[in-house]
């Protein structure tokens, strides 16, 4: 288990354990597990009833935490687009041909937006064995497609067994080899597997009138593994959801990360308070975005969130098919930390160096009237806030040539030009087409429209 950051207050302890336990009796499950992740380790770890073997389960306790899996997928598949092996809008059919589904963009498969159905033919994957459905032509069926490419979003668990098979032929090797060697060794989660390692908690249906149990099958998925097969534990999860927050480059692309957690496709008309990025649910609860995800299995519940902007992430499993709410459970451990123990930001330091020529764009900028200012950064990347804060502002990453591009808001993935006069001094920025001049309506820059001649006038 990883050591454990800085002790938390015990009244934040004392509130963690009280949402835990209030939640493992109102969702009446055998057992609850739960883990918050501050400053890169776990700050707190907990657990309420009991496991097979009577004891109250801790942060090696293996739970089934069925889709949270889909996060580790587009994990490996985002790195395949960092080696430059794949892109996000490359059909399916240009690196795994011959499905039912080549047509549907990467991009799509990890946003749930190709169209594809839900489910598998029937019977329940999830309570089948695997061995049903050997190939992905049983996986998908003879016409996947329920719903036009890219028109919504459509949760789509075939999708996922699509991408796990993308990756192992991709590698040449089982997905699940790919994933210990790529994301799991690196990380530490020796406790994470494909197949449940004792100690380990058995999935019960709980009865929804009477305090009664029933057993769960716990089931090789096979070709559908990908979508929501892996057993882990609180305290493996705990260093996953630190790489969620904190990023390793080992892993990922710290441009991937980010893009991870950003939407990917629209959400339902009726519930703007959640979305889904690649791989990743959203989730906007009391003012703060969490993403992560939420994972069921019969027999289990589990959740992942995290709060990218306080740092803080939990983890909540139980063994119960339904009834614990684990989700609100997570984001309600994640808001007793933020809030009754706000981040303290690391001390202002000075760059450690910057290129005069970025250090000469820093400062004020205007579009037209508008005012704005522009911030080299520590991470070598831009920052450009409208004044006052709201308006377009964004952040802006080296391209490589000179130019920076966009990364969030209204300029994401535009590209700014700083164009430089004869003598070689900063005439203007170029952002998308938006002129940004050192004074407001400069006449000496290429102003779209041009400025009257007469300049600023009185009322």
């Amino acid at each position: 288990m990883p050591s454990i950051a800085e002790e938390l207050l015990p009244e934040t302890r004392r509130a963690l354990l009280h949402r835990l336990a209030t939640g493992q009796v109102d969702g009446r499950a055998p057992s609850m597990v739960a883990a918050v992740v501050r400053d890169g380790r776990p700050a707190w770890i907990g657990g309420r009833g009991t496991v097979d073997d009577g004891a109250v389960p801790d942060g090696d306790v293996q739970y089934r935490i069925g889709s949270i899996t889909k996060m580790f997928l587009a994990v490996l598949v985002l790195r395949l687009h960092d080696e430059g092996r794949l892109a996000l809008t490359d059909p399916l059919d240009t690196h795994l041909p011959g499905t039912a589904a080549g047509r549907a963009t990467i991009g799509g498969l990890l946003a749930h937006t190709a169209g594809l159905a839900a489910e598998t033919p029937g019977p329940w994957w999830e309570r089948t064995p695997g061995t049903l459905r050997p190939g992905l032509a049983d996986v998908l069926g003879d016409d996947p497609q329920v719903l036009p490419a890219g028109t919504r979003h459509h949760y789509s668990n075939p999708g996922f067994a699509l991408l796990g098979a993308l990756v192992e032929r991709i590698h040449g090797q089982a997905w699940a080899e790919v994933l210990h060697a790529r994301v799991l060794a690196p990380l530490g989660m020796t406790r994470t597997t494909l197949l449940p390692v004792a100690p380990h908690a058995s999935g019960w249906a709980v009865h929804p009138w009477a305090d009664v149990l029933l057993p769960e099958p716990a089931v090789d998925a096979g070709a559908m593994a990908p979508a929501g097969q892996l057993w882990s534990t609180a305290a493996d999860l705990a260093r996953f959801t630190a790489f969620l927050i904190d990023g390793d480059e080992r892993i990922l692309s710290r441009d991937s990360l980010v893009r991870m957690r950003e939407p990917a496709s629209p959400p339902e008309a009726a519930t703007w308070d959640t979305g889904y990025g690649l791989g990743t649910q959203l989730l906007r609860r009391d003012g703060r975005l969490l993403s992560g995800h939420t994972g069921s299995m019969p027999g289990f519940l589990a959740t992942v969130w995290i709060s990218a902007d306080d740092a803080v992430g939990a983890v909540v499993l139980a063994n119960a098919t339904s009834g614990p709410a684990v989700a609100w459970i997570a984001a309600d451990l994640v808001k007793t930390v933020a809030e009754r123990e706000p981040r303290i930001p690391a001390p202002w330091r000075p760059l450690p160096a910057v290129d005069p020529r970025v250090l000469e764009l820093a400062g004020p900028w205007y579009w037209g009237p508008a005012p704005f200012v522009l911030r080299p950064l520590a991470d070598g990347f831009l920052s450009l806030t409208s004044l006052p804060a709201g308006g377009r502002g964004t952040r802006l990453r080296p391209a490589g040539d000179g130019g920076w591009v966009g990364l969030n808001g209204y300029f994401a993935g535009e590209r700014l030009r700083v164009v430089r006069d004869a003598a070689g001094a900063v005439s203007h920025l170029d952002l998308g087409s938006f002129v940004f001049t050192r004074q407001p309506y400069d006449p000496a820059a290429p102003i779209p429209g041009g400025v009257d001649p007469a300049g600023w006038r009185a009322g």
